[in-house]
């Protein structure tokens, strides 16, 4: 059965330019001086209560840290900022921003979401989400046959662009002129590109959600999430649920994560043209199946991304199908001298993991292998180091790992 056409939404243009460019507004954006001292950096407003002057009237707007905070404040006004919203709500976690978004759909509801998600979403939507009445429809395809899966519960379509870990993309406005017509709302995880890269909002999509932790933060010490949207009903909601179920981040953190994003744009680039360079290396050598990188010629949707990314730009995520199997991708994560075997992504450090056996490992392979997650797949999250240096070390992994995976396999014990 069909969604019904009464209530479609109303596609936003794309938003006017702002009035100063990205690196102005990461610096500046929710950072007001103080007036008491002249202090040009925030303070920690570590209070959970803030006094008042009667019964029921605060000193300012704020009253309890749970429901806000002026750390919390300034940082949520710097995100909307960047990501060109009018509103973002800020979460304890990545995670808790999906949950506040999904607890906000009635038992009953229905979402259309990309087969490859980062697998705690695909955790959610599986294990939690249908727990709470509301069913998750997985495509591969999402442009091509959304159609064929809107029903008349079917209230959002969860978009992952670039995917986690395959780096597919998604033509974001194609989806959501088949969704607007419908009623239905749009929400984009940013998280593998960060708000210097994209702005889903731009594109038409109803909410943008992002891992703090990753790329805004930046510096591995931080766990967060955030979400950013232009809809007055949609801040109605999600700031009742923020406040209702409490999943906030520590004003500690929202400092943090204030702090890290000021240098968004310099990482952004840096990582970018490391993960160029280290993506060009890859594909140049016989020990490697395909690469999965959006600034590729060779990528699928490379003409996506000139519509979608800054410039045209990659980003600093990669994957790689290593030749020796699943073997050979667990020796190549040994034997990096300078890439950190561990999970998560977007800080100054680079990191590398093998996604079937850490990050996936909780989806079913054959619903892994169907997206293009096989056991042989690495992922690579490029950092800020010198692109020379990444690339030296990669080649030298890979060129060992698949010699002592072949030995190995030849029953030659020589290492």
């Amino acid at each position: 059965m069909t969604a019904s056409s009464d209530h479609p939404i109303t596609t936003p243009p794309r938003a006017p330019s702002p009035v100063h460019g990205f690196g102005t507004l990461a610096v500046h954006a929710g950072s007001p001086h103080d007036p008491a001292t002249g202090a040009v950096i925030e303070s920690i407003s570590l209070s959970t209560t803030f006094q008042q002057t009667a019964v029921g009237q605060p000193i300012g707007e704020y009253e309890y840290s749970r429901s806000s905070n002026p750390n919390r404040r300034n940082f949520e006004t710097m995100m909307a900022a960047l990501e060109h919203a009018k509103h973002a709500l800020a979460f304890s976690s990545g995670s808790a921003t999906t949950a506040n978004i999904l607890q906000s759909l009635a038992a009953g509801s229905h979402v259309i979401s990309v087969s490859d998600v980062y697998g705690g979403t695909h955790r959610y939507f599986t294990q939690v989400a249908k727990a709470h009445g509301v069913k998750v429809t997985f495509t591969p395809e999402i442009e091509v046959d959304i159609r064929d899966h809107i029903t008349e519960a079917t209230k959002l379509v969860w978009i992952e662009t670039p995917s986690n870990p395959t780096l597919r993309l998604v033509d974001i406005r194609a989806v959501v002129s088949q969704a607007h017509q419908h009623g239905i709302l749009v929400v984009v995880d940013n998280t593998f590109l960060s708000p210097y890269v994209q702005n889903p909002l731009d594109h038409g999509a109803d909410i943008v959600v992002h891992s703090v932790t990753k790329y805004i933060n930046g510096h591995s010490d931080v766990v967060m999430g955030v979400a950013a949207f232009n809809s007055d009903d949609l801040l109605k909601r999600l700031s009742f649920l923020q406040n209702a179920i409490g999943a906030v981040p520590s004003a500690f953190d929202c400092w943090l994560a204030h702090r890290g994003a000021k240098t968004l744009h310099l990482r952004a680039r840096e990582a970018t043209t490391n993960a160029t360079a280290v993506a060009h290396a890859l594909e140049a050598s016989p020990n490697v199946i395909s690469v999965n990188y959006p600034g590729l010629n060779s990528h699928p949707h490379r003409a996506i991304a000139k519509k979608q990314h800054r410039n045209g730009m990659g980003g600093g995520m990669l994957s790689f199908r290593i030749q020796g199997g699943h073997a050979a991708a667990e020796r190549f994560c040994q034997l990096t001298k300078i890439f950190t075997l561990a999970e998560s992504l977007g800080g100054v450090e680079s990191l590398v993991e093998v996604p079937s056996s850490m990050t996936h490992a909780g989806i079913p392979k054959e619903q892994r292998e169907a997206v293009g997650v096989f056991d042989d797949l690495v992922r690579i999250s490029c950092g800020v180091e010198d692109a020379d240096d990444l690339t030296k070390d990669v080649l030298q992994a890979l060129d060992q790992a698949v010699l002592e995976t072949a030995k190995v396999r030849n029953g030659v014990n020589g290492f």
